[in-house]
């Protein structure tokens, strides 16, 4: 899960790579090539790339937050509210940016740490990184700026 994780917020290792091609940054390096604007624009009536960066942050933080010992942050959780901010400026782009960046470095973290999985928390754990790698895609196609190297021939 760790190696998962890394891969796609921060890059594939030299040795191998499993989701991204050889010499992608990753997620976070490739939301800090985005200004402000392109975060905010909105094509098709989709939603915008800060949209689904607030998305992954309010995920991560549940999840960061039952790993912190809270029984269920996930009962009461609001999915819908974490859509609503499209448009940011500067500052709030560089916030969010820093937000995603320190509960996915977080989430990395425990994810590596020992501890007892039962089906529930195995399939919720790696649920996140399958999410994690849809949004990446999401981002990516929206904005050419975000997408990662081409596959070599």
């Amino acid at each position: 899960m760790v190696t998962l994780l890394r891969e796609l917020l921060y890059g594939p290792a030299k040795e191998a790579s499993w989701v991204l091609n050889p010499g992608d940054a990753g997620l976070l390096a490739s939301l800090d090539k985005l200004s402000p604007e392109a975060a905010s624009a909105q094509h098709d009536g989709r939603s915008s790339i800060a949209a689904h960066v607030d998305h992954l942050h309010y995920g991560l933080s549940l999840v960061n937050r039952w790993v912190r010992g809270e029984e269920n942050p996930f009962a009461d959780a609001d999915y819908s509210a974490s859509w609503t901010r499209q448009v940011v400026n500067e500052e709030q782009w560089r916030t969010l940016r820093k937000k995603l960046a320190d509960e996915a470095g977080a989430w990395t973290n425990a994810a590596g740490t020992p501890r007892e999985w039962n089906p529930m928390t195995l399939t919720g754990a790696m649920g996140s990184i399958v999410h994690l790698a849809y949004h990446t895609g999401a981002i990516r196609q929206i904005d050419a700026k975000a997408r990662g190297p081409r596959a070599k021939d």
